[in-house]
Formats: C-alpha cells, sequence, structure tokens
C-alpha cells in the first residue's frame, strides 16, 4: 500500500531519532507532511532534511520543543497551523526512562519523568486539539511501554508514568467522542527497541550492545527485541484512516511478552 496517510499533516515529539525519527519518516513516506519536534533541534533537523532529499522539499520541517513547557507547544502549535496548513496527526513519542527501585528512584528522576513522559501529553493534547478540530478526521498516537501494562519491583517511576499515559489517552478518546469530534486517541505499548538508548546503556555500563540485545532478546518470546521501523508501522495504522473505528484502545507492540 502506498499514500496511507496522503494528505495528514502531522507533529511527531522526540523526532530527532530513535522511534521519532522512524515514525516521522514513515508517515512522510505515506504521504504526510511532518514537523519533527525535539528538544534537540539540530537532531530534528538533520532528520528533516533526509527526510526531504528522499521525498521533496517542504515535506519535513524541524522544530525545537521541549515538551514539558506549555508555551512551547503552543508554539509548536502555530507552526503547524502557519507552516503545514493544519494539524491532523499527533504523535507523543517523547519519553525518557525513570531510574531507580522504590527506595533509589530519586525526587528530582521521579517529578522529571513524569514531566516529560506524562506532562507532555496532556500539554501536547490540550494545545492541539483545537487545532486539529478544524483538521478532521484527526489521529492522537500516545507512545507509552508495554511497562505501563506490566509491572517490575526495579522501575516504579518508569511503570507509572507510562500506566499514566495509557490511562490519560483513554480519557482523551472519551473526551473528543463524546464532543462529536473526528479524533481519535489510542496509545502504543512497544517492548525493548534497538535505538540509540541502548547505545547510551553500553557505554555507561561498559558492556557490549550485542550483550544487552542478547539479554533482553531472551525476555521476549519471539526471542528479539523490536526495530524502530516495526513500531513506525503501528503508528502509521493508528494516523491513518484504516483505524477510523479504534479509539480509546491500546495497540500491544511487545513480541509477544503481555501474552505469558
Amino acid at each position: 500500500m502506498a499514500g496511507r496517510v496522503q494528505g495528514k499533516r502531522a507533529l511527531v515529539t522526540g523526532a530527532a531519532q530513535g522511534l521519532g525519527a522512524a515514525q516521522a519518516a514513515l508517515l512522510a513516506r505515506e504521504g504526510a507532511r511532518v514537523i519533527l519536534a525535539d528538544i534537540n533541534v539540530d537532531g530534528a533537523a538533520a532528520q528533516a532534511a533526509a527526510i526531504n532529499a528522499e521525498m521533496g522539499d517542504g515535506t519535513a520541517l524541524a522544530c525545537k520543543l521541549d515538551v514539558t513547557v506549555p508555551a512551547e507547544w503552543d508554539a509548536a502549535i502555530a507552526r503547524c497551523r502557519d507552516e503545514l496548513g493544519g494539524l491532523s496527526v499527533l504523535v507523543n513519542n517523547a519519553g525518557i526512562g525513570v531510574a531507580g527501585d522504590l527506595m533509589t528512584c530519586t525526587d528530582a528522576d521521579w517529578r522529571r519523568g513524569f514531566a516529560v513522559n506524562v506532562d507532555s501529553v496532556f500539554y501536547g493534547c490540550r494545545a492541539a486539539l483545537p487545532l486539529m478540530s478544524d483538521n478532521q478526521p484527526g489521529s492522537i498516537v500516545n507512545i507509552s511501554s508495554i511497562a505501563g501494562l506490566i509491572a517490575s519491583g526495579t522501575m516504579p517511576g518508569y511503570n507509572a508514568s507510562k500506566a499514566a499515559v495509557w490511562m490519560l489517552s483513554k480519557s482523551i478518546a472519551l473526551w473528543c467522542a463524546d464532543r462529536g469530534l473526528d479524533i481519535r486517541c489510542n496509545s502504543v505499548h512497544p517492548t525493548f527497541v534497538d535505538t540509540p538508548i541502548l547505545d547510551g546503556f553500553s557505554a555507561s555500563t561498559g558492556r557490549p550492545k550485542d550483550v544487552i540485545l542478547d539479554k533482553l532478546a531472551r525476555q521476549v518470546p519471539l526471542k528479539r527485541v523490536g526495530q524502530p521501523e516495526e513500531i513506525a508501522l503501528g503508528v502509521l495504522y493508528l494516523a491513518s484512516d484504516e483505524s477510523r473505528f479504534m479509539t480509546g484502545a491500546e495497540l500491544k507492540l511487545d513480541g509477544g511478552i503481555s501474552a505469558q
């Protein structure tokens, strides 16, 4: 299939690398114009340039966005209005890990985790929905995690923040439906994915990346970690009109972990 989101106008956060970069590129290849937003604006600009080199000038734009700051969300949505001519797809992808268990997670890490992982989704949807209401049908895709559905005793901050994204997505979906808006909201729940985050983990622990990948793969029934493009395909489905009857739902892309 081609042109699955032809004519859509999308904003993807955390798009300078990893999952967000893959999502933005796939949406562009399938016909959308995309703003890649990230606190790392140089990285977002590099990804946008790569998309334009492949798909043509004006397909992708870069935008600096600290997702924890409401005023920066207002500015990003204004760019969607002014430079894209509207907004029909919002992908809240930006997120961070939250280190520490119940006794070792610091107050600062806990608050930062919720600010980036949860507050950002609240601020983003609140800022975007008025413009999306003028560009229906629309779709909001919030990237949660399988850790938002399955708990671990070692990462309460990450578990709790990603679970909050899951339930917030349902609340937003119902808010839109109650008002008769043709705007859907769903969450995506990946498991381990081979992104630059693993490179950083390898560097900080001194463990070779292939050793880390092997250890993570053993926890997945399919015996491998995911690839960014595989998560992007799920986002593409939710962004497209193929999923017009799907809202308030969760898409598990976890290699079977949640089936155990």
